[in-house]
């Protein structure tokens, strides 16, 4: 239940005013003045409130990742915070609360104008900061609060200070204030305040202990606090002094351990602190401290031990909650919640070389909880930061540096995390078991090659993990797996059953039976590949069913993926899509576009399957942008733009080929077909052929929108376009000069907008037309994220920066 927030009458009509007809609403006003209450009441009643404690956050980066926390959002790989602000916001009822943000220290013109940014580029985003002073943006309305107005000396002692003082008092467990007998007390009291609820409620809280005759008005907010602080007893001056030291909330437990006191007794500590006003209780049941408290509380610890004792206090924390085993963790670790004063442990530790070890060894057990509940972005921070403070130990080193090259490849791209590998392989030199690390370590180099499609470079990686690992053998399964992905993705499939087979046969730990499902989904690939439906649907079933037994929810998802291909009438689990990483959200994602597309929802679908392209070049996700594009080359047909059709399926066709993976250049040539089909191009039966002769020695046949919308094929493909079963360069270019044709050497012009892609061009054109991001999204028939993807690979290739120019410089073509 919230305080009652005495004397705010007016502010409070205003401030709902404003709420309710601006878009951006700044309550400013001094310390102590109560911005944070008010805001709490105005948007008690809002249905869907993001709140954002934005205090002690000093940057701007900060603040706004603080908001996509607050909204449970993780930007793309490759996305700016405020683009993925914008877009969370965009379209939703959404009031974003950014509660006690420094603008001064944040930076004033970059925070406010980074605001405005998302409020221009966005229809509906709402947002309510609660500051010291205004940002000075257009958008802004400002609703100020001053101190509580103090009765005149020949005023009736009555109004809101009174009746704030009074309540509080009685709230501290104070004698009711005789008015009468008190009078010059009370006002003498009052008029030290200067109106301030925040001094008004120490003052009151001082009333209660010590009497109202015998409490010294206070010059400032610090000298106030600083009196309230004389009041405690020792426990609880030193629990205020060393919360005081924590720059984020914090559970009981953890206060209990900074304090050196049992849980009960932290809990009796903390009621005072709260009664007192020296403490606050947040929804969620943890404490925190406002920041004019908080300083005076860091000042008086400064010539004590308390820095010291907190930094002990979280360390021993820290070791008691983190999972005792590296490879074991829940997601639904209690820990989890205090999951910022972990990071300060941690990183606290690491920074000191004398406490760097168990830093490290920290930030690796804490990893599989981290990952388990796919907290990625959190993971790297944390194991990245552990690295640059300085070398671990040995033993583990490589393992921090490995496991951070994970997090960084989900969260930022696919070979964001190779520098950290390289990392990896130099504390791997100086670990006991040198060669079993460094084919850990190529053998996630090669997972992150085959994610990207660089199926060559895969196969060298998983090769040297097996090569190398000549003791344990525990690498070489895992090595294994990936080599019979490649062997599935180039439609090897001789080969990827013999390697599936080898894993299956092998034992196995328990902590890698996902291995073992993984092979299993790849031979129900198989089996789809090869028409064999009924047994790639069992396949998925029974993967699916024992994955979710061991709590291997990325590979149940994997599998069901695959189930959804092959059984339209599955209905799938309820899963966020927003939560999962990359590398699996993005294969959910394409197989809700092609579920919207085999109900007919083909805009729908296209818009999707956009998306996903966009998310998969930003994440080099390589095999999923080919699949992906396409399914959106078939929409493009289906919508019957058969210039996007064809442009969006010759990339498909030659990212396949460079890979190489051919069932997908035999799907490219398929939908390529049909666009020549419905032009009445003669080469659509050739392009047929060609993608039968890629099937025909892999027994493989065409599935999904390949089988539903066949072309009549020639008997025999074009000579040169397919040898030893892989389709050739020379394929690839007489196919591109089947759509593209040759431009006559007089026609070209040199524009710097030849740069651009066929898709960015009409971005560009639209921005000459003068569209908004949304209007262009639908006209073109995909989301503004796409649009704004769009709008960055242009800005980059043409080393410009704003809407403005980018329209001069296409009006200046189209005149040239």
């Amino acid at each position: 239940m919230l305080t009652a927030c005495v004397g705010r009458e007016r502010v409070r009509e205003l401030l709902d005013t404003a709420l309710s007809s601006s878009r951006w609403v700044s309550i400013v006003g001094p310390p102590g003045c109560g911005k944070t209450l008010l805001a709490r009441h105005a948007t008690a009643h809002t249905r869907d409130t993001a709140w954002v404690n934005a205090r002690g956050l000093n940057h701007t980066d900060a603040v706004l990742a603080a908001c996509l926390d607050a909204l449970d959002v993780e930007p793309v790989p490759g996305d700016s915070p405020e683009g993925a602000l914008s877009r969370a916001l965009d379209g939703t009822e959404t009031l974003l609360v950014v509660d006690g943000v420094d603008i001064d220290a944040a930076g004033s013109n970059t925070l406010g104008a980074t605001f405005q940014q998302v409020l221009d580029a966005t229809s509906t985003a709402r947002l309510a900061l609660t500051a010291l002073t205004m940002a000075g943006q257009p958008a802004e309305r400002v609703v100020r609060v001053g101190p509580l107005p103090l009765p005149g000396i020949h005023e009736p002692l009555a109004g809101p200070v009174v009746d704030l003082l009074r309540s509080r008092v009685e709230g501290a467990g104070g004698h009711p204030i005789d008015l009468v007998a008190h009078d010059r007390d009370v006002r003498r009291l009052l008029a030290a305040t200067g109106g301030l609820p925040l001094l008004i409620e120490q003052f009151a809280v001082q009333i209660a202990l010590m009497g109202i005759t015998n409490v010294v008005p206070a010059a400032s907010l610090s000298e106030a606090v600083h009196a309230s602080y004389e009041l405690l007893d020792d426990d609880q001056q030193r629990c205020f002094r060393r919360m005081a030291q924590m720059t984020s909330p914090v559970s009981i437990d953890v206060l209990a351990e900074i304090a050196e006191v049992s849980r009960e007794t932290a809990t009796s500590l903390a009621a005072r602190l709260v009664r007192r006003s020296l403490l606050e209780v947040l929804p969620d049941g943890r404490f925190d401290m406002l920041s004019p408290i908080r300083r005076h509380g860091t000042f008086l610890a400064a010539s004590t031990d308390d820095a010291a004792q907190v930094h002990a206090g979280l360390l021993r924390w820290a070791d008691r909650v983190a999972p005792d085993h590296d490879n074991f963790g829940a997601a639904d670790a209690p820990w989890l919640a205090d999951l910022p004063v972990m990071r300060t442990a941690i990183l606290g530790a690491c920074a000191d070389p004398a406490t760097r070890d168990t830093g490290y060894a920290l930030a690796n057990r804490v990893f599989s909880s981290l990952y388990t509940s796919m907290r990625a972005r959190e993971a790297v921070e944390i194991l990245e930061a552990a690295i640059v403070s300085g070398d671990g130990p040995a033993a583990i080193g490589a393992q921090v540096a490995r496991r951070a090259g994970i997090a960084a490849s989900e969260v930022r791209g696919t070979y964001e995390g190779l520098w950290l590998l390289d990392r990896a392989d130099e504390h791997a030199l100086n670990a006991p078991d040198t060669d079993l690390q460094l084919a850990r370590n190529a053998s996630i180099r090669a997972e992150m090659h085959l994610d990207a499609g660089d199926l060559t470079r895969a196969e060298k990686e998983a090769q040297r993990a097996i090569d190398l690992d000549t003791v344990s053998r525990s690498i070489v399964r895992q090595a294994t797996r990936t080599l019979t992905d490649i062997a599935v993705s180039r439609g090897n499939f001789a080969a990827a059953t013999r390697a599936a087979a080898s894993i299956m046969a092998s034992t196995e730990a328990n902590d890698e039976r996902w291995i073992t499902l993984s092979a299993r989904i790849l031979l129900g690939k198989v089996a789809l590949e090869q028409g064999r439906t009924v047994e790639a649907a069992s396949a998925a079933r029974a993967v699916m069913r024992e994955a979710r037994q061991l709590a291997e929810d990325r590979v149940a998802l994997l599998a069901e993926t695959l189930l959804r291909g092959v059984d339209r009438d599955y209905v799938p689990m309820d899963v966020d899509r927003e939560m999962l990483p990359w590398a699996v959200r993005l294969p959910v994602l394409a197989q809700d576009a092609r579920d919207l597309f085999a109900a007919g929802e083909v805009q729908r679908a296209a818009g999707l399957a956009a998306d996903v392209v966009v998310l998969a070049d930003s994440s080099r996700l390589g095999r999923d942008g080919v699949e992906v594009r396409l399914l959106l080359g078939r929409a493009f047909l289906a919508l019957g733009d058969l210039d996007q059709a064809a442009t969006t399926l010759l990339y498909a066709l030659e990212q396949a080929t460079t890979m190489p993976m051919p069932l997908r250049v035999a799907d490219a040539l398929d939908g390529l077909g049909c666009v020549a089909d419905q032009r009445e191009q003669p080469e659509s039966r050739l392009l047929a052929a060609a993608a039968t002769a890629l099937r025909t020695p892999r027994h493989a046949v065409p599935w999904g929108y390949a089988a539903e919308f066949p072309v009549a094929a020639a008997r025999t493909a074009p000579d040169g376009w397919v040898d030893g079963g892989e389709f050739t360069e020379r394929g690839l270019l007489s196919v591109a000069a089947v759509f593209t044709g040759a431009p006559e050497p007089e026609t070209v012009r040199h524009s710097p907008l030849a740069l651009l892609t066929r898709a960015e061009r009409q971005v560009a054109d639209k921005i000459a037309d003068g569209l908004t991001s949304r209007q262009i999204a639908d006209e073109l028939y995909i989301s503004p994220r796409t649009v704004d993807a769009h709008l960055s690979h242009i800005y980059r290739k043409l080393d410009i920066n704003t809407r403005a120019r980018l329209a001069a410089m296409v009006a200046d073509d189209r005149t040239g």
